[in-house]
């Protein structure tokens, strides 16, 4: 019976789960819609690097571009822009980058790269390594290292697949249990 009742609890831990994943989804990425589109290239760059910042669908012939990381940027008729990242943006943090279109403000994360990014201020390169090349990765992080995220931290996707294949297996005991107590009386 206490099997039974665990079950139930996990079921409907995860239906709640379920329910509200939609909605939690929804408010992570509400402010970068937009009635006009925007970019920022590339999305991790080291410090003192240069970034190419893009608007387009603006009916007005500016967009202004802030950002904490690097000084204040006007596009101008569509045209893209570059912008430098400040040489003491810190390391593994993001910055909230936003376009300004009329009022209407588009935002976006910049991340700033740690450590070597294989290359050096000399010029020069590591022999052993070709030019640009970088000299490891971070694997094992699943979406949160496909999307560019640099957090180590659950996202509400793989909260809801655990909570699903828990669920999934604790059903699978009760139907197990069950057959077996069906079976010996």
């Amino acid at each position: 019976m206490r099997a039974i009742r665990a079950a139930s609890a996990a079921l409907l831990s995860a239906a709640a789960v379920v329910a509200a994943a939609p909605t939690a989804l929804a408010g992570e990425n509400d402010h970068d819609i937009t009635s006009f589109g925007f970019s920022v290239t590339p999305a991790t760059i080291a410090p003192g690097g240069t970034v190419t910042l893009k608007s387009d669908g603006c009916e007005v012939p500016t967009v202004t571009v802030t950002s904490g990381v690097f000084d204040t940027v006007t596009l101008t008729e569509g045209r893209a822009g570059t912008a430098t990242v400040d040489f003491d943006a810190k390391a593994g943090a993001q910055y909230e980058i936003t376009f300004d279109c009329k009022g209407e403000r588009g935002t976006t994360t910049l991340t700033i790269a740690q450590g070597d990014t294989g290359g050096n201020t000399t010029g020069g390169h590591d022999r052993g390594m070709p030019p640009g090349a970088h000299k490891g990765v971070k694997a094992g992080y699943g979406t949160a290292a496909a999307s560019g995220a640099d957090s180590e931290g659950l996202g509400v996707t793989e909260v809801v697949t655990g909570v699903l294949l828990i669920a999934g297996a604790l059903g699978a005991a009760v139907v197990l249990t069950r057959r077996r107590g069906a079976g010996g009386a």
